[in-house]
């Protein structure tokens, strides 16, 4: 039961800090947002670690930084997709690979759900595919923009993967990896493009609390992921954009359609079903 709460509250953090970022991207640049509120992210598991305090290791450093790797190749797989692609097909292909991948990895290593909390799982992969739709009239994706789409998936999905394989015992040290790799290779990427990175007026606020948020969220998954399995722990995690869409109707008025308005309901049942199992 720890695990469900841990990793249904990392959902709302993620899909919280989400909003912010999504905000923050109206008001300047993509990759000034990413690499500010990764910083961000930064300070504030520097700060967490003499409060939630581990045993440093090699081990532990080496698979936070794969894992902040897989991230942020994800991430720019994704805006590539996004950009060469349909985005009602873009982003639920990414969503349910990003949620599948981790599933498909603990059932292959020896985790066994019961029969409910499987039942949760298929419920919850269904959610997430039906949440991501945007109702924007179709279009098909390109054979490249799926092929592009999977691999962000896969990049997403592999960063659960890799943060859940450091030693239990390590505390916060993978995030510390995992925010250094992505920082790094991110701020690589802008050099290499010569893109400023300087937010515009107005933006900095918005931006660290998308940082702060998604920093939390991390940690709130890597408690989770240490208390329960990975098949589940990621899967309920993944349910984080229906809490984006319920911000966004709150805050901005954005209505949802009856697609996403099930998939919010369905979402609930997954952890419902998780959670009893």
């Amino acid at each position: 039961m720890t695990a469900v709460i841990l990793a249904t509250a990392c959902a709302v953090v993620y899909g919280t800090a989400d909003f912010f970022g999504g905000l923050a991207t109206r008001r300047t640049q993509v990759l000034s947002v990413i690499v500010l509120s990764q910083l961000a992210g930064l300070v504030l598991i520097l700060g967490l670690l003499p409060v939630l305090p581990g045993a440093f290791s090699d081990r532990a450093i080496l698979w936070g930084l794969a894992a902040g790797l897989s991230g942020a190749a994800g991430l720019a797989l994704f805006y590539r997709a996004l950009a060469t692609g349909v985005m009602s097909v873009v982003a639920p292909t990414t969503a349910v690979t990003s949620a599948a991948l981790p599933v498909v990895f603990g059932l292959a290593t020896g985790e066994r759900p019961g029969f409910w909390a499987l039942a949760g799982v298929v419920l919850a992969l269904g959610s997430v595919l039906l949440v991501s739709q945007d109702g924007t009239p179709g279009g098909r994706a390109s054979l490249g923009a799926l092929v592009t789409s999977l691999a962000a998936g896969a990049g997403f999905g592999g960063f659960f993967i890799l943060l859940a394989m450091a030693p239990a015992e390590a505390g916060l040290w993978p995030l510390v990896g995992a925010r250094l790799s992505s920082v790094t290779s991110v701020v690589l990427v802008a050099l290499v493009a010569r893109r400023s990175l300087r937010p515009r007026p107005g933006s900095l606020r918005i931006i660290m609390a998308a940082g702060v948020l998604d920093m939390a969220a991390n940690v709130l998954y890597l408690l989770a992921q240490r208390q329960g399995l990975l098949s589940l722990v990621a899967v309920l995690v993944s349910l984080y954009p229906a809490s984006t869409l319920l911000l966004a109707r709150q805050v901005l008025g954005e209505r949802l359609n009856t697609i996403q308005v099930t998939g919010v309901a369905c979402a609930l049942g997954a952890v419902a079903l998780i959670a009893v199992a």
